[in-house]
């Protein structure tokens, strides 16, 4: 099932979601979330751009996406109706707030009459309730104000859904409490909405059925699950990372949406070594955030499009002094502040090559929610083993979206620890024992990570070109090229997995002849097609890309194995334009740059063109 919850940005839309979602975790359905809201704090009330919604998808079965579709509508006004009405299949049902469908706020956009009584909603299945009226009668022996009345209608909403999809109620209950624990008089007024949703769904004739959607426990390995959302399975990523690698966490970072959320979370974990550092802006974050890597610490600066751009110059820096530092960016709409709230994956190519001078920084992807957890074990692996700034590309979608989570044991995280230089490492000729800052680790060209006040381990930092082994400043012409070179090939060396690929052999042992190939958070959609192109009848393969860059050693010999490549991107093709450079491979790209994640349908269908084209 699909529902989608929607209104004013101020009606508590994400927070009914959250709830939904939470329940819906606790019972055992697989399910994946698309949070979608204004960037504004508080948009215009009754307008289209101030519509807030959250759609759910829940399953009792392996689910990749939050649903093409929504088979409910849950509309708490005529804008809410409006802008996503677009989105809802006939015969959908249809859940409406009556009381907000009176003349002004259908005016506001644009409803010269009402769609409940002009025959516009024939299509649907329209549940009419007056959600507002049904919640102040509920709630009148509080002596609320009519004001104070109707801000609990979603909870309201929520008892409702929750009894027509079964959903359990003690959590939210257990919620309500806790939230407004210093307002024992607002928590009693919510649960009691709540309770009256529930009861209203229960005696209505309107609702004649409900659903049941059972467990998902064939298709998830035994363990221990939890509903998690990109951000917060990022930042429990970073706090396993600086404690499997035995170091202190630090994070500076400045507020920009949608990457604030790991800040907040971090923030809550000094019992785990983790030091927050909220700077004045972004240049400052990074820049302390490099000053904690040369001391000693796991460095991780946080930020969206926008701020990568601010912090490029020290982002430069690090790949000179050859410190690890994480830098995360929730990649977000673009240009300049672009679409705040809204998903994009245009930041590749700046990650990529967004610094002046030859200045290679590793590049790391999750492609689902849970799976930033481990992507940000991976980069913190990259920086420390390398001495490197390595890149985390997540995005708006992961951020906000949720799925379940298996919590790992700690035994299957991978052990960081490094050591840090305690002594010389070098012979002069005349038999002086030295220490030379870029005196290089064969097998990684790493160079030693030396704790400032570690005596006779002093030397020289700064932007200006080193001399390869002592770190004296250099202009040498030769030793420039040089250094470059082997920066370069330190990341052209790291070690990464593998491109793993999904291609189904027929009969005869052949395999497909056309691949879909992703990065990052189109990891769902595209395998949500792909299964459906599969069951069609067609054959396609599929890979997916974690590291870009660098690339994993076979890419270019399993690009070579198909006639067509299809390479979905929420951008204008930066990852195809990559492919075709590095591999000279007609690399076709497929591109969105709405500021919403692919359709599953929509994906199925370019592949279907392209398999038998």
């Amino acid at each position: 099932m699909i529902i989608r919850f929607a209104g004013d940005s101020g009606d508590g839309m994400q927070l009914t979601g959250d709830r939904f979602t939470s329940e819906t975790a606790s019972f055992g359905n697989d399910l994946s979330t698309l949070p979608n809201f204004p960037a504004e704090i508080r948009a215009p009330a009754g307008t289209l751009p101030g519509v807030s919604s959250f759609q759910l998808h829940f399953a009792d079965h392996d689910i990749l996406t939050p649903g093409d579709a929504p088979n409910v509508l849950v509309a708490m006004n005529p804008a809410a109706l409006k802008a996503n009405l677009a989105d809802v299949p006939r015969g959908a049902d249809i859940i409406v707030n009556t009381d907000e469908f009176t003349k002004r706020p259908m005016a506001k956009v644009g409803y010269a009459t009402s769609p409940l009584e002009d025959g516009s909603l024939e299509a649907y299945n329209v549940h009419p309730v007056p959600l507002t009226t049904l919640t102040i009668e509920a709630l009148k022996e509080f002596g609320l104000s009519r004001k104070e009345a109707e801000r609990s209608k979603n909870m309201f909403a929520l008892g409702l859904l929750s009894w027509m999809y079964h959903r359990p109620t003690e959590g939210t209950e257990k919620f309500l409490r806790a939230k407004f624990a210093k307002k024992p008089d607002i928590a009693e007024a919510n649960v009691t909405a709540f309770r009256a949703g529930w009861n209203f769904g229960e005696t209505t004739e309107d609702f004649a059925v409900s659903y049941e959607v059972a467990p998902a426990t064939k298709d998830f390995p035994t363990g221990t699950y939890r509903n998690i959302s990109g951000n917060l399975a990022l930042s429990y990523g970073l706090i396993a990372a600086g404690r499997q690698a035995d170091l202190p966490l630090y994070l500076g970072s400045y507020p920009i949406t949608p990457a604030s959320d790991i800040l907040h979370e971090l923030s809550k974990h000094k019992n785990f070594g983790v030091r927050t550092f909220q700077a004045e802006d972004e240049i400052a974050g990074i820049g302390a955030a490099l000053g904690a890597a040369f001391g000693g610490a796991l460095a991780v600066t946080t930020t969206s499009g926008p701020g990568v751009a601010l912090k490029s110059e020290t982002i430069g820096l690090a790949v000179s002094l050859e410190l690890p530092l994480l830098i995360v960016d929730i990649q977000r709409g673009g240009p300049s502040t672009g679409l705040p709230t809204k998903t994009e994956q245009a930041d590749l190519l700046q990650a990529m090559y967004g610094r002046n001078g030859e200045a290679p920084v590793p590049i790391v992807a999750p492609k689902t929610p849970a799976d930033c957890f481990d992507a940000a074990l991976d980069a913190a692996r990259i920086a420390l083993t390398y001495r490197t700034p390595v890149f985390l590309l997540s995005d708006g979608y992961l951020a906000n979206g949720s799925e379940p989570w298996r919590i790992p044991d700690i035994e299957e995280l991978p052990d960081l620890r490094v050591q840090f230089a305690s002594g010389t490492n070098h012979q002069l000729a005349d038999g002086t024992e030295v220490f030379w800052p870029y005196k290089r680790d064969e097998q990684t060209l790493a160079r030693p990570w030396a704790v400032p006040g570690t005596p006779g381990l002093e030397h020289r930092i700064g932007g200006i070109e080193k001399q390869d082994g002592t770190g004296n400043i250099s202009y040498d012409p030769a030793n420039h090229d040089f250094m470059v070179r082997t920066r370069q090939a330190k990341v052209d060396g790291i070690e990464v997995p593998d491109l793993e690929v999904d291609d189904p052999a027929d009969e005869s042992g052949r395999g497909a002849r056309t691949l879909a190939l992703g990065w990052g958070s189109t990891y769902g959609p595209i395998t949500a097609a792909v299964r459906r192109v599969r069951r069609g009848g067609d054959r396609i393969a599929q890979a997916h890309l974690r590291h870009l860059n660098p690339f994993p050693r076979n890419l270019g010999e399993v690009l070579a194995r198909y006639d067509k490549v299809i390479v979905p991107e929420m951008n204008l093709g930066q990852l195809a334009t990559l492919l075709r450079a590095r591999y000279l491979v007609d690399a076709h790209s497929h591109t969105q740059v709405s500021g919403m994640p692919f359709k599953a349908e929509q994906l199925a269908e370019v592949f279907k063109e392209a398999i038998n084209d």
